[in-house]
């Protein structure tokens, strides 16, 4: 796959086309917005670079022809995909990194074609605001079952904007940043012009600020309070012999790793060096070995299981009676052994699954090393203790519904089991630790990841990190956490707030494009 070809138009004023040199300064400058908003994600703290990025964004859309603005979107995605993805190269390279890159760039080149259609109309930057969400919309649905990765939404778990995910979820977080930035660009842009006539600063002034002000105003709201009690939780992180694709050539390794580093665990508590859990999660991957079918699996983390004296939620590799893999999670009791399983229902492409296997092989042998696992079909709850935890497994944790369908269903706590081992020392965990922020405050939920080589953490339902570690070096994290059963607004609204911004957004399109059409024709 190459990157389409799109040349972005300058603006024609009569017969007169701007000077090509313009158009480059122009065609950088989306770049750069896009890298701006790059910038904005983890692991910086620089979430006011993506309004800026968006300001910037939006002074070069306005007036564009549709192609230009196409143009224009696929570089502005350039700039940010490109270095926000660049962890999917990290082992196999550019065939992978640059194609992907350049497929989520044109499809967010897609809603900046819209994006000058719409703002011709009354309330334009609020529209076009809303496009910018139907096209994050589009991204989390397609291709292969959608990379919602770059919600803009996982750029703010350190900003105010992160207050608004209690109330309407990612999606309202993405419109009150694209808002923000549209406005702050339109007022710039309108001061260059001139344009400083107190009712056309109005609108835009407004567009700054309202999103701003609801920000600061929704913390207050956000519950943090342990209506279900508390209890004491571990994350361990054992480590993995090697980064890389073969991470796991070692499988009995990385389960050794995790026993032993339970077993200090107990060690501690019992010097009273540690509280005593009343639950442990370890991370994805953390037996490639089927424990319910291979016996040396099975007695280690009984040991461990009995060693700690909790329950453990363990990740593990299961092989079905179809003989083909499931990425599970698997709940030990230390009395009774496993007594529950989650599998991962959100399959990851090109990893745990290869779509178009024998088309990507004429590119590259790598596809070969992607799995073929089946994926689950019902979110579950494991009743650890006093906790009824929720289950999201590493890439399902950018997944809008699949993430709520899994707290909905009785949940207090949510966990997070990871592996990230196969990206090395890449931005990789940091921007997935943001996604696992963003649901806390989204859900109301205090979150424990725990990851085979890091980062491991436990996260506050306000989104605040209590405790993390190191990447690539055995720990457990210990913390008293809250237990909340409450619901957030956006939990009760479920997937309706975003609905509605994709409809008003495909509702406006299609007026202005009519619109546009009759002027035309007059």
């Amino acid at each position: 796959m190459v990157a389409p070809a799109i040349s972005p138009e300058p603006e024609v004023t009569g017969s007169a086309a701007r000077p090509r040199a313009w158009v480059a300064a122009r065609a950088l400058a989306a770049v750069g917005a896009g890298a701006l908003v790059y910038l904005s994600f983890p692991p910086r703290t620089l979430w006011w670079l993506a309004p800026v990025g968006f300001a910037v964004l939006g002074w070069l859309l306005h007036g564009r022809r549709p192609r230009a603005a196409l143009g224009y979107g696929f570089l502005f995605g350039m700039g940010l995909m490109t270095p926000l993805l660049a962890w999917t190269g990290i082992f196999v390279g550019a065939v992978a990194w640059l194609p992907l890159s350049a497929l989520e760039a044109l499809l967010v080149g897609v809603p900046c074609m819209a994006i000058p259609l719409v703002t011709r109309l009354r309330g334009g930057l609020v529209l076009a605001a809303l496009v910018w969400v139907a096209g994050e919309y589009l991204r989390s649905l397609f291709p292969f079952g959608g990379f919602p990765w770059a919600k803009i939404a996982f750029s703010q778990p350190e900003g105010p904007f992160l207050h608004l995910a209690a109330l309407g979820g990612t999606p309202l977080v993405a419109f009150a940043v694209a808002l923000t930035g549209l406005g702050l660009g339109d007022l710039a842009r309108r001061a260059a012009a001139r344009e400083t006539a107190p009712r056309l600063l109005a609108v835009p002034a407004l567009a700054v600020v309202i999103p701003l002000v609801a920000a600061f105003a929704t913390g207050p709201l956000v519950g943090t309070d342990a209506d279900a009690g508390e209890v004491t939780v571990a994350a361990v992180q054992g480590n993995v012999p090697r980064a890389g694709l073969d991470f796991n050539a070692q499988r009995r390794a990385v389960l050794d790793n995790h026993v032993r580093r339970t077993e200090q665990l107990a060690a501690d508590v019992r010097s009273g060096a540690v509280a005593q859990p009343d639950l442990v999660i370890w991370p994805e991957n953390a037996s490639d070995i089927d424990p319910l079918r291979n016996r040396d699996a099975y007695q280690l983390i009984d040991r461990a299981a009995k060693d700690i004296g909790a329950p453990i939620a363990l990740g593990a590799v299961v092989v079905g009676d179809d003989k083909l893999p499931r990425n599970t999670v698997i709940l030990w009791d230390p009395q009774r052994g496993p007594v529950d399983t989650y599998t991962k229902r959100q399959l990851q492409p090109f990893g745990e699954t290869m779509p178009m296997r024998s088309f990507f092989r004429l590119f590259t042998s790598a596809v070969d090393r992607a799995g073929n696992f089946v994926p689950g079909d019902k979110a579950t709850v494991f009743a650890m203790d006093e906790a009824r935890v929720a289950l999201v497994t590493c890439y399902e944790v950018a997944f809008d519904g699949v993430v709520r369908d899994s707290v909905r269903n009785g949940s207090n706590l949510l966990a997070v089991p990871t592996n990230n081992a196969t990206f090395g020392r890449s931005e990789m965990t940091y921007q997935q630790l943001a996604m696992d922020r963003v649901r806390a405050v989204e859900h109301g939920r205090a979150v424990v990841v725990a990851a085979t080589s890091g980062v491991s953490a436990i996260v506050r339902p306000d989104g605040s990190v209590s405790r993390s570690t190191d990447l690539f070096t055995p720990a457990a994290l210990v913390e008293r956490v809250p237990l909340r059963t409450a619901t957030t607004i956006a939990d009760r609204l479920g997937a309706w707030p975003e609905r509605v911004m994709v409809v008003i957004a495909l509702a406006a399109l299609v007026v202005a494009v009519a619109r546009a059409r009759r002027d035309q024709v007059k």
